[in-house]
């Protein structure tokens, strides 16, 4: 994984991590979200494994550490969805954790995955503690208010083994977002899909406004239709400081032609372009600080009311996205 870290990210802030069945506090995704948020408190307590147990002691410590963020992995994304009034994520959520784990082996002695505070190692998942999590499992979706739809986003992994709830999370809640990856919550998973939905967030609770740069479709596929060269690593880069957008044409009565436009863009680019696609054609009515986009659409741009600067991605000043790269890189403040 690239070492990096985002030390303005969640500042200040307290983030609850809830983790998933038979594993700890103790996680290496906790610690990894520390290292990633060093001004942030990540907090991360041993679940009980009694779900009702459980779901008391994380409504205990919302109550008292207030947390500004909870992340729940799998089953602790299931018990995140149920701890109402405050902003979640839920990554490959468990919601049906009892059928989860009698159709994945899961009942008879297990052994927790991470060291826990009271030393125990072994547990025992019999069927009367399958049928506590089919109970607990529906309180979910609960008193499911328009406030609440807005506050919890889902991520789900496109080769999930586990479990399969994008469907379920959907009909309750608008933002569920895929991520390539499987169930597990993996290094690269956190960098490049949980980290930006964390960026949104703290952008919203903070009343931030970003500079807006736009990538037109025009500027985003080689000669033979696939990713330019250092596309996504540019990508990357600026959705640390921008708000970007991508934005291809409409093309009118061919919705499967548009569809397979943000088939491609959420393929290429994953979650952090998840509801950032903008179909127009009228790309000089944006309101935006900067656009990219290819010959004859940067030409056109310039030539229109669009008010922000054009970078004509493939001319003399632009060949490359690696030197559209290092124009943003210089435009960084220090």
């Amino acid at each position: 994984m690239e070492q990096k870290i985002f030390p303005d990210l969640m500042s200040g802030k307290t983030i609850l991590y809830v983790h998933g069945f038979g594993s700890a506090g103790s996680t290496h995704t906790a610690e990894l979200l520390r290292q990633l948020m060093p001004r942030a408190t990540v907090i991360a307590p041993d679940l009980p494994i009694h779900p009702d147990e459980a779901i008391s002691l994380l409504n205990d410590t919302v109550a008292t550490a207030r947390p500004q963020l909870v992340v729940g992995t799998s089953m602790g994304g299931m018990y995140a969805e149920q701890l109402h009034g405050v902003d979640r994520i839920l990554v490959n959520p468990a919601f049906e954790m009892g059928d989860t784990m009698s159709h994945h082996g899961m009942v008879g002695k297990q052994t927790f995955q991470n060291p826990r505070q009271d030393g125990v190692q072994e547990f025992i998942v019999t069927k009367a503690l399958v049928k506590e999590y089919r109970d607990c499992t529906t309180h979910c979706f609960a008193d499911v208010t328009d406030e609440e739809r807005q506050r919890v986003y889902g991520l789900f992994g496109d080769n999930d083994e586990l479990v399969d709830t994008f469907g379920l999370f959907s009909a309750h809640y608008p933002q569920a977002i895929p991520f390539h990856g499987g169930h597990r919550l993996t290094e690269s998973v956190i960098l490049h899909s949980l980290i930006p939905v964390i960026r949104w967030i703290d952008d919203r609770q903070e009343g931030r406004e970003r500079q807006q740069v736009y990538i037109h479709e025009s500027a985003m596929k080689d000669a033979h239709g696939n990713p330019a060269s250092c596309l996504l690593k540019t990508f990357e880069y600026l959705i640390e400081t921008y708000d970007v957008g991508i934005v291809a044409p409409a093309a009118v009565n061919s919705p499967d032609v548009m569809a397979a436009t943000a088939e491609w863009v959420m393929q290429v680019l994953s979650t952090p372009a998840w509801n950032r696609l903008t179909l127009t054609n009228q790309p000089e009515r944006l309101l935006g600080d900067f656009i990219i986009a290819g010959h004859d659409m940067a030409q056109a741009l310039k030539h229109s009311a669009f008010m922000g600067t054009v970078i004509e991605w493939g001319s003399d000043t632009f060949k490359t996205w690696e030197e559209i790269l290092v124009f943003f890189q210089r435009l960084k403040p220090e």
